[in-house]
């Protein structure tokens, strides 16, 4: 039968066709069976229905397209159509929904998350290559969203110590399809998103997906307008060779709200929807332009070749007013400032191999491949000082009332530190803030193979070598540093299979970052010549289809982070004696229990600590933000064709704000919910409530005095048509 016949009847079906070529499906790592065309057109890749949450199988994980239950590491995929019927509109929202993870504040103005007791800006990878600036990442144009738990280095390189988050975003089907959704929300924001697909003939396709986001918060002041557009194009030479080329232009501009101060060892009360600072001061802006180019290439039947290229150009402005300590016996609260400027271009070209065939009579899939990349960042440091009515001198801080700490600051933002000598008028006496630029590079080789030794028992061994070289000038002094670091990250996995609808694994994984830190602002002349930090983890785990199309999984680890700073034995000297251990186990459940009833759910019991003192904390110290309990579930069921319900829970123990185990965030549950109803077909309305209950509940924090209140209860009504 032709392809476009085979074509036809899956439409009719309902059934969703994703790619435009053979080799096509692999990109996204879309799970699903190949429908072979004949020459003179594509095959077509099938996913089966839209709805499905999770996924079947994926190709972030080991740069093969491998099953998930094959994968010998703990894995949570948050689908596109669980980002819609959770209207899910951030990282940190997804993260609410994975085991061992817990986003943080990142001082409202980029994306900052906990894995695995390990924070980190910076590991966020698109299509699997590195997305590390600090923004505030949208989910418009997302396919999915995979959170991969444990050191990734012998995949995605350097970092990712406790995991890493890879966004796979849509691409060109090569079949027409249009979706648009309005919303709104009881704050008084909307949201419009636009998704149109369009095939050019038989071998090429566009895709745009668009967002425009306008809105406010309870917290009072704040306010958010972001937008992006990102067009595609994918051409298909034959049914051997796909391109695909796309752009992303993304803005976004927000109220830096660092939230609320402690009082005691609790957040302060009362005091939810009071913005801390100057609200019309504190601000951030970013312009992201992000462009790729991707390009597999079937050489023979047994051998792929494959390169994704990408330069990302990242233009952030950062600037904010926000509360610090707050003293129990005046009832005052401190406020100072500072803004921050960043600049970063980004371009990396990773080339891969894929070879699978049989070595010795043993089943085997190769992969060989490398990387190159260049990462220059100029960032900038200025502080605020204030100047009150009648007085000639400016601060650097000011102590305003608890109960009016809303203020209309005289700021202004210079280049210096607040040290004894910067008494106005300031001068160039004072200590220079940070005027950074650095340029890294990255050469990595690896090489990893699958070999399948049995039906029933694999062994996934893999070995990343990196390259890392760090230049560094501190524009203020003029004084400049260089580092390198060789890096060999081991990867080895076995993955026994007692039933098909069971495996079980054990694997080993280590990762490193370098001294310059995950967003290069470490690196000094101390620092310069200390080995990278290293993470090694161990982990056992079990993955179960008990039912067809329902994933179980459950992960049991050790990640130990060694080689952390520590104050030597000499006045002012560093070494590398720290270390912190993280042990816990991990549940999930995703995918669905029928055809109506769809679900996403995860439990984690965790433990992450100080084992040997460090420059941060003494041995002992609880790792902030990491709950020893925490747990979420999400529910949709259809009871008809047209209606359909929603129903969560988020829950999680008591947290630590800081390293310093001084403020705790208290114990917490939510409950929310949804409705869908299909008015005609291909025209659907839902209604999501967050928070059902109106808990009060604070759901994060930065440190001990920037603490982020929960929301009260919050409708999102939005209006989606598809066609």
């Amino acid at each position: 039968m032709p392809a476009s016949a085979v074509a036809a009847e899956i439409a009719e079906a309902g059934a969703t066709i994703v790619a435009l070529g053979s080799t096509a499906a692999a990109a996204d790592g879309a799970a699903g069976a190949d429908v072979a065309g004949d020459d003179q057109g594509p095959a077509i890749v099938i996913t089966g229905q839209r709805e499905e949450y999770g996924a079947r199988s994926t190709r972030s994980a080991t740069r093969t397209d491998t099953d998930i239950r094959n994968v010998p590491q703990a894995i949570t995929v948050i689908s596109e159509s669980q980002i819609e019927d959770q209207a899910l509109r951030s990282i940190a929202d997804v993260l609410t929904y994975v085991p061992g993870a817990m986003p943080g504040t990142g001082e409202s103005n980029r994306d900052q998350i906990t894995l695995r007791g390990n924070n980190t800006t910076a590991d966020f990878f698109i299509d699997g290559l590195r997305d590390d600036a600090q923004y505030f990442r949208d989910l418009y144009n997302a396919e999915r969203v995979e959170v991969l738990r444990g050191p990734n280095a012998m995949i995605f390189g350097r970092g990712g110590g406790g995991g890493v988050v890879n966004r796979v975003t849509k691409r060109s089907s090569g079949n027409a399809y249009n979706e648009f959704s309005i919303g709104a929300d009881s704050e008084g924001g909307y949201r419009l998103t636009g998704d149109v697909d369009l095939p050019i003939g038989l071998a090429a396709g566009i895709r745009v997906n668009a967002v425009y986001e306008n809105g406010e918060s309870f917290r009072r002041g704040v306010e958010i307008e972001r937008y992006g557009i990102n067009p595609t194009v994918g051409v298909t030479f034959g049914n051997r060779t796909r391109i695909d080329i796309a752009y992303e232009f993304f803005h976004d501009r927000r109220t830096t709200d660092r939230g609320i101060p402690s009082f005691g060892d609790r957040p302060l009360q009362g005091s939810d929807n009071v913005f801390f600072g100057d609200p019309e001061d504190s601000y951030a802006d970013v312009d992201v332009h992000i462009g790729s180019f991707a390009i597999e290439h079937q050489l023979t039947e047994r051998l792929m070749v494959r390169n994704r290229t990408q330069y990302a150009d990242y233009d952030k402005f950062y600037q904010n007013i926000f509360p610090g300590d707050l003293n129990e016996t005046t009832n005052r609260v401190s406020i100072s400032g500072y803004k921050d400027i960043a600049q970063r271009e980004n371009l990396i070209s990773q080339t891969d191999l894929v070879w699978s065939g049989e070595i010795a009579g043993i089943e085997q899939t190769v992969l060989f491949g490398f990387e190159l990349g260049r990462q220059q960042t100029l960032s900038r440091r200025l502080n605020g000082f204030f100047q009150l009515p009648g007085e000639a001198t400016r601060r650097s801080a000011l102590s305003v009332a608890v109960t009016s700490p809303t203020i209309d600051a005289d700021v202004v933002f210079l280049p210096f530190n607040t040290t004894a000598t910067c008494t106005p008028p300031i001068t160039t006496s004072c200590t220079a803030a940070n005027f950074n630029d650095s340029e890294a590079t990255v050469a990595a080789l690896y090489v990893q193979d699958q070999i399948r030794l049995s039906d029933s028992l694999e062994i996934i061994a893999g070995l990343r070598f990196d390259r890392f070289e760090m230049d560094a000038t501190n524009l203020n002094t003029g004084v400049r540093i260089e580092r390198v670091d060789e890096l060999f990250s081991p990867r080895l996995g076995l993955i026994f299979r007692p039933l098909p609808s069971l495996s079980l694994y054990a694997s080993y994984s280590r990762s490193y970052l370098p001294s310059s830190g995950d967003q290069f602002t470490s690196l000094d002349l101390t620092s310069s010549a200390l080995k990278p930090e290293r993470f090694d983890n161990y982990e056992l785990g079990a993955k179960w289809e008990p039912i067809e199309g329902l994933l179980a999984s459950i992960a049991v680890y050790q990640l130990d982070r060694s080689n952390s700073r520590a104050a030597g034995p000499t006045p002012g000297s560093i070494v590398l004696t720290g270390a912190q251990r993280s042990r816990g186990i991990e549940i999930g459940l995703e995918r669905h229990i029928s055809d109506n009833w769809q679900v996403s759910a995860g439990y984690a019991l965790q433990d992450a600590e100080i084992s040997r003192t460090t420059s941060a904390a003494p041995a002992g110290r609880q790792v902030p933000l990491v709950p020893r309990h925490q747990f979420s579930a999400w529910n949709r069921y259809n009871i008809s064709d047209r209606l359909g319900f929603g129903l969560g829970i988020v829950a999680r123990s008591k947290v630590y704000s800081s390293i310093s185990n001084q403020v705790t965030l208290p114990a917490y549950a939510r409950i929310d919910g949804a409705v869908y109803f299909e008015i005609v077909e291909g025209i659907e309305v839902q209604l999501n409530v967050e928070n059902l209950l109106g808990e009060d509940y604070f759901s994060t924090a930065h440190n001990d005095n920037n603490i982020a209140p929960g929301a009260p209860t919050t409708a999102r009504a939005t209006l989606r048509m598809r066609f």
